[in-house]
């Protein structure tokens, strides 16, 4: 058995990481951000510049959260999660500044794999499904399918995506990978996987449903 330490993580001069949060190996975080006592950040992990992540957020391996993002207490992503530049979760429904309501926070719950666009708003209490793709600018205020593209204000399901982020056409083959896609009464399923992605996702392609 090898002696040898996982390489740390990386924390540039001009970031603060509280003492009590947790930073998996090879994480890096850049100039600006926060990372609050109580986090978890997994392995592999970006943070870009000016992101704040709050106490008792959980944050998986691999994922990736661009500039300007706040992730308050209650948001958790899976691993491979993509948060895109100025996305926004929320943790209060009706908040006032001369009420206190920590006690009224809702949690918002990322899948694994999921991929959010630049600008987009997601407000707490909402569950976004594995490998689903919010547009940028999207307001999403309820729970969004695995594999489901949604767009608009407020969000809507306007079609599928692949495992591999692709947008998929009337023949629902992604176009990268080539692996195919069947719609069915319980949602999108991978009826072949030439990509050989995700196969351990069998659980999480049975389990997707219209929205």
């Amino acid at each position: 058995m090898s002696d040898r330490q996982p390489p740390a993580a990386w924390v540039h001069p001009l970031a603060d990481v509280e003492a009590g949060a947790r930073l998996g190996p090879r994480t890096r975080v850049w100039r600006f951000s926060h990372v609050a006592a109580g986090a978890s950040i997994g392995a592999d992990c970006v943070l870009g510049q000016n992101v704040a992540v709050g106490p008792d957020v959980t944050v998986g391996d691999r994922c990736k959260i661009q500039n300007n993002v706040s992730l308050y207490k209650g948001v958790t992503l899976e691993d491979g999660v993509f948060c895109g530049p100025s996305c926004v979760f929320t943790n209060v429904t009706t908040p006032r500044a001369e009420i206190e309501r920590k006690s009224e926070f809702k949690p918002t719950l990322v899948r694994r794999g999921a991929s959010i666009g630049a600008n987009a708003t997601i407000l707490c209490g909402t569950t976004l499904g594995a490998y689903c793709l919010v547009g940028a600018g999207a307001v999403v205020t309820h729970d969004v399918p695995p594999l489901a593209l949604v767009t608009g204000v407020p969000a809507r399901r306007t079609g599928w995506v692949s495992h591999a982020g692709e947008v998929l056409g009337p023949d629902l083959v992604c176009p990268r990978t080539g692996d195919r896609y069947a719609e069915q009464r319980q949602g999108l399923v991978r009826i072949v996987n030439l990509s050989g992605f995700g196969d351990d996702e069998a659980p999480v392609q049975q389990s997707v449903s219209h929205g």
